[in-house]
C-alpha cells in the first residue's frame, strides 16, 4: 500500500490572492482557517509536503499591478507567519529539505502574470529578494513578455480552440534568462505556443507548465500540445494536472466521479507521451470554481487512492504527486 502522509506537492493554487481580494471587500480570513478550498487544516488534511501559492493579478482589474502584486506578497508572508510554523516559506532546496525534516508544510510564492514587472527585470529581481521562485510569464493578456494562449473574437468572446504562434518579445527572452540566472523557476502555463517554444529554445534549465493538462484529452488552447509535452519531458521539466473542470473534459462528462476519471486519462495520456518524469500536479484551487471531485485541498488524497486503485506503481504515484516537481525544485532553487 502507498504511504499517503506527506505525499502531495502542488504547484498552483490562488489562495493568497483570493485572501487578498476578500480583505479588500471588507471579509477577513486566514490562510489557517477560511471557507476558500486550501487552508492550513486542509492541506494537513490532504497530506501535503509543499504548496505554491501564486501572486495572481488580473491587469484588466488593477490600476498598477506591481504594486498589488508587493500588497499580495504583504500579505502572504504575514499568513504563513501567522501559521505557529506549520507551515514555512522556502526560498531554496535546503529549505524544503528542512521543512520536511520538521513536519513542517512548506509554501513556496510564486507570480501569474508577468505584466507585474512592468517591462523592468529591476522589478524581476526586487521580487525575488521578497520571495518569489517561480514566474508565470503570462495570464490571459498580452504583456512586455509576450501573449497568452487565449485569443478572443471581435466582440471581446474567448476562442477556447484557436492557439497562438505569437512569441516571446525581446524583453521576455531577457526574463527568461534573468529569471534562470536568478535561480527562479520559468511557468509557462497561460503562454502562447509561440512563447512556448521560445521558452525551449532559450532555456538551459528545466521549466514547468505549473497547471495545465494534455490538449489531446481535452482539446482547450491551455492545455499542451503532444509535441509540446515531449519537449518539456526532454527538458527535464513537469506539468501540473489543473482540476479545472474546463480543462478535463467536455460537460458531458462531468457527473459524479467523473472528473476524476478526466484527472487519470490526462495523466495516462501524459507518461505515454513524455514518460512519467513530467506529470505532477497544479490543481489551481482557489483560481477555479471548483471541482466536485476535488473540492478542497483535504481532498487531494483521493486522487493518490484513485491511482493506486488504477494500478499505477507505488514509484509512479510518488513522481506524479510529489518526486517530479521536487527534482525540479532541487535542480534550479540550490541551496
Amino acid at each position: 500500500m502507498t504511504d499517503h502522509n506527506k505525499m502531495v506537492v502542488d504547484m498552483h493554487c490562488d489562495t493568497i490572492s483570493a485572501l487578498y481580494w476578500k480583505r479588500k471587500k471588507g471579509c477577513v480570513e486566514h490562510l489557517s482557517s477560511n471557507s476558500l478550498s486550501v487552508d492550513l487544516h486542509k492541506m494537513q488534511a490532504g497530506g501535503y509536503a509543499l504548496q505554491n501559492f501564486a501572486v495572481f493579478v488580473d491587469m484588466e482589474r488593477v490600476d498598477d499591478p506591481l504594486d498589488t502584486a508587493l500588497g499580495m506578497i504583504s500579505l502572504y508572508h504575514q499568513e504563513v507567519g501567522s501559521c505557529h510554523g506549520e507551515i514555512a516559506t522556502a526560498l531554496s532546496w535546503a529549505d524544503i529539505c528542512r521543512n520536511q525534516e520538521q513536519g513542517r508544510i512548506s509554501a513556496l510564492l510564486t507570480m501569474e502574470e508577468g505584466g507585474i514587472l512592468k517591462g523592468s527585470l529591476m522589478n524581476l529581481e526586487k521580487l525575488y529578494r521578497l520571495g518569489v521562485r517561480m514566474i508565470g510569464l503570462s495570464w490571459n493578456h498580452p504583456n512586455e513578455i509576450g501573449f497568452p494562449n487565449l485569443q478572443k473574437d471581435r466582440y471581446g468572446n474567448p476562442l477556447f480552440t484557436m492557439r497562438s504562434d505569437e512569441g516571446l518579445t525581446e524583453f521576455g527572452l531577457e526574463v527568461v534568462r534573468e529569471a534562470q540566472r536568478l535561480g527562479m523557476i520559468v511557468d509557462v502555463s497561460h503562454l502562447s505556443d509561440g512563447g512556448f517554444w521560445d521558452v525551449v529554445q532559450h532555456t538551459e534549465q528545466p521549466f514547468v507548465a505549473s497547471h495545465s493538462n494534455a490538449q489531446a484529452v481535452c482539446g482547450v488552447c491551455r492545455n499542451l500540445t503532444d509535441e509540446m509535452i515531449r519537449a518539456l519531458a526532454d527538458k527535464g521539466g513537469v506539468m501540473g494536472i489543473n482540476l479545472c473542470e474546463d480543462f478535463l473534459c467536455t460537460e458531458n462528462k462531468r457527473g459524479p466521479g467523473m472528473l476524476l476519471d478526466a484527472v487519470i486519462r490526462h495523466i495516462r495520456h501524459i507518461i505515454q507521451v513524455g514518460g512519467e518524469d513530467c506529470c505532477g500536479l497544479g490543481s489551481d484551487l482557489d483560481g477555479i470554481e471548483g471541482n466536485r471531485d476535488i473540492r478542497t485541498a483535504g481532498d487531494m488524497v483521493r486522487l493518490s487512492e484513485r491511482l493506486e486503485r488504477e494500478g499505477f506503481l507505488p514509484r509512479q504515484i510518488d513522481k506524479i504527486c510529489k518526486g517530479n516537481v521536487l527534482r525540479v525544485y532541487r535542480d534550479i532553487l540550490g541551496t
